[in-house]
């Protein structure tokens, strides 16, 4: 008998009937405004089976397929394009296997991030703190990395999931942190110059809750930047930001980045951009960041600033920002921030290369030493 689960951290289905070998399901919305598309659950008792599973209501299946994971969520491959007619995907569990998962994407939840720290536990080069507790009670983290040991010469802040589906991101960041704590020449240059400030999931609750995180009633994390002061954000874990960052900052933040994915499929959403702001200064210098970006490039994701989305273009309009405003326009407005952008790392592929858990990771390296090379040489 075939079971479907999702009663673990990031889980989200709903099923709508087993007849079989056919599993028809949807993703559940929640407090979801409108349509998204993240989905994450357990297949049981399938084992040596073939199975299909169709989605009942909107196409939310990726252009390479449903990520799967045979070892209980840890690691995940692509199904691939070719198992996938229209809603539906077909799959052959592996005799043997009696827990297979599937998901939109490849999950990275709060204990991926322990499994990285745990790696890390005996460096002083890296201090996991409280950022806030959320709205249910779990730990928002802040981890500060590279010089703690007197004051930096460069300062950053990361953030990801202020949109809670988006971990192809987080993965990207943990790829940052992993060069700056590593046994390179890269890392030492980062660990005696650059303090980085990193809020890995922005929307923790949404992480381990499995919900969709975009367009989030009233309204998501990334249009919480409302307001004079951090009284006029609902979200505990953006008031803290707004609280924490300028006082950690002393008057200087040298990069702000906030890293995001695209939708699954379609213009734009198949590459790896910059959404540009209406500050034009600001974005001049993130067009800079971008090319030094391309420069940079070592691992198999391409990267190409031509991709970039400036201001005005396709989805990234005025009225976009209706619900509220975002981490890039708050920090494009803060006088103590240098550079203040968002980054969109495609959700499966990008410009034709294919996005998984390594190669979102060495574009993470990438970005390090694109993040170096932009201190150097624009900052001084």
């Amino acid at each position: 008998m075939l079971m479907v689960d999702c009663d673990f951290p990031g889980g989200n289905i709903v099923v709508d009937s087993i007849e079989g070998d056919v599993i028809s399901v949807h993703q559940d919305l929640r407090d979801t405004e409108g349509d998204w598309f993240y989905w994450y659950f357990s297949v049981r008792g399938a084992a040596g089976r073939t199975i299909t599973v169709r989605f009942t209501q909107s196409n939310v299946i990726g252009v390479r397929g449903p990520g799967v994971s045979t070892d209980g969520g840890w690691t995940w491959s692509w199904l691939g394009a070719e198992a996938v007619d229209g809603q539906s995907f077909d799959y052959t569990v592996p005799a043997g296997v009696d827990d297979v998962r599937f998901s939109f994407g490849m999950p990275y939840l709060q204990r991926n991030l322990a499994a990285f720290l745990a790696q890390h536990v005996d460096s002083p080069y890296l201090r996991a703190e409280a950022l806030c507790l959320t709205n249910k009670g779990r730990l928002a983290e802040k981890l500060l990395v590279g010089k703690l040991d007197g004051e930096p010469d460069y300062r950053i802040l990361l953030t990801s999931r202020h949109h809670c589906c988006e971990m192809m991101a987080t993965i990207a960041m943990e790829g940052i942190l992993a060069t700056v704590l590593g046994d390179t020449e890269l890392g030492a240059w980062f660990r005696e110059h650059v303090q980085f400030f990193a809020v890995p999931f922005v929307d923790k609750d949404g992480v381990e809750d499995g919900d969709q995180g975009k367009n989030r009633r009233p309204h998501d994390h990334n249009r919480d930047y409302n307001g004079d002061t951090p009284a006029g954000s609902i979200h505990p874990t953006i008031r803290a930001i707004r609280e924490q960052v300028p006082a950690w900052a002393q008057g200087r933040l040298d990069i702000a980045l906030d890293m995001h994915c695209p939708h699954i499929r379609g213009p734009h959403n198949e590459e790896i951009y910059f959404p540009g702001g209406s500050d034009q200064e600001n974005w001049a210098k993130v067009i800079r960041f971008s090319e030094l970006i391309q420069r940079e490039l070592r691992g198999p994701l391409p990267y190409d600033p031509a991709n970039n989305l400036p201001f005005g273009q396709a989805w990234n309009v005025p009225s976009n920002s209706s619900q509220g405003n975002s981490f890039g326009r708050w920090a494009q407005s803060e006088d103590y921030i240098g550079m203040g952008g968002s980054i969109e790392i495609a959700y499966a592929n990008a410009s034709g290369a294919e996005v998984n858990q390594e190669t979102a990771r060495l574009f993470g390296q990438d970005l390090a030493r694109a993040l170096k090379a932009y201190l150097v040489e624009e900052v001084g």
